[in-house]
């Protein structure tokens, strides 16, 4: 076992301590928000539509998820933390970019859940474009929130930094009453050679193997998008984020291996679901789509380890720079 591997033993369920806080999770997709509060002791409650996310969550966390599609109607338990990943097609590009006034818009049962439990504290997670192209609507969420006397703290936050071998970059933005310091970067880093090193030299009978034609394919993909490097796995640097498109498509961005005759494949979900960050134990379920779909949705469990951690320092009264020393020394 390697170091990548076991530094996931962090997130063993059988070794953590519950610490009396009650998480609601939204939008909970198959758990990997969840996994990373629950290793720290918190006691989590999901809600998610898709049921295959669902069946996988129950069967690997504590908590129980229920299958719903929330709307700004839905009725929760008290909980101490709501945390989630509200859909986001209401700014997409390609969307209406009607905002909070977009029927697919997740983030008013977001409100509406923080405005009827008032939790000590709320935290979600968004793409990068809400500090850019669409940073309206993110100010147009937090008007909301402030007005229930929450004060506000979003970072851009690159999973490379936190312990998973990804270059995935993603908004967290905490609803909190005042001085809550967003995780360090940690100066280990992992790439995906650590992750799936074993795995990706390998092949079987249920290996998909790049015929020539997707060769040909990618070829003038790649030389249309003016790629320098083909899009391969590195294994001496972490991986291009991991999204439902790159797993389960098969596409010219699909992530794939290269083995030592040549020969490419498109990765498993066991290879995709270390590059998330989701220990070996952990069993999704459905279908092969249904399971590239969950973890290419999912947060990286190691992620949201980070993010419990700083939070449960804040609620706690702890300065997170004394709290956990061993995140002091950043690369540059």
């Amino acid at each position: 076992m390697n170091d990548y591997l076991r530094n996931l033993e962090k997130l063993d369920l059988n070794q953590s301590q519950p610490n009396g806080l009650r998480v609601l999770d939204l939008f909970a997709g198959c758990g990997g928000l969840a996994l990373g509060f629950e290793a720290l002791g918190f006691e989590t409650t999901g809600y998610e539509m898709n049921e295959d996310a669902v069946a996988t969550y129950n069967k690997n966390l504590r908590g129980l998820c229920h299958k719903a599609m929330l709307t700004v109607n839905t009725e929760f338990e008290p909980a101490d933390i709501i945390i989630g990943g509200p859909p986001c097609q209401p700014f997409s590009v390609g969307g209406n970019q009607k905002g909070l006034a977009d029927s697919r818009d997740g983030f008013p049962a977001f409100i509406n859940a923080v405005e009827q439990l008032r939790p000590q504290l709320w935290m979600f997670e968004n793409v990068r474009g809400m500090l850019y192209r669409n940073k309206w609507y993110l100010e147009e969420v937090l008007n909301k929130m402030k007005n229930f006397g929450y004060k506000v703290s979003y970072k851009l936050l690159k999973a490379s930094n936190y312990e998973v071998p990804q270059n995935r970059e993603r908004v967290v933005v905490i609803g909190h009453d005042g001085n809550y310091k967003h995780p360090l970067p940690v100066r280990q880093k992992f790439t995906a050679g650590d992750a799936i090193g074993e795995l990706a030299i390998t092949s079987d009978n249920d290996s998909k193997f790049l015929t020539a034609s997707q060769d040909r394919y990618i070829a003038k993909y790649e030389k249309a998008s003016k790629c320098v490097n083909p899009r391969d796995i590195y294994m001496d640097r972490p991986v291009r984020t991991v999204t439902c498109r790159n797993l389960a498509g098969a596409t010219g961005d699909m992530l794939r291996v290269k083995l030592p005759d040549g020969k490419r494949r498109r990765i498993t979900v066991r290879e995709a679901a270390r590059l998330q960050s989701f220990p070996d134990w952990f069993e999704f379920q459905g279908s092969e789509s249904a399971q590239f779909y969950q973890v290419g949705n999912a947060v990286p469990p190691m992620m949201a380890y980070h993010i419990a951690e700083s939070i449960s320092s804040f609620i706690n009264g702890f300065d997170i720079e004394r709290t956990y020393p061993r995140q002091l020394e950043l690369f540059a």
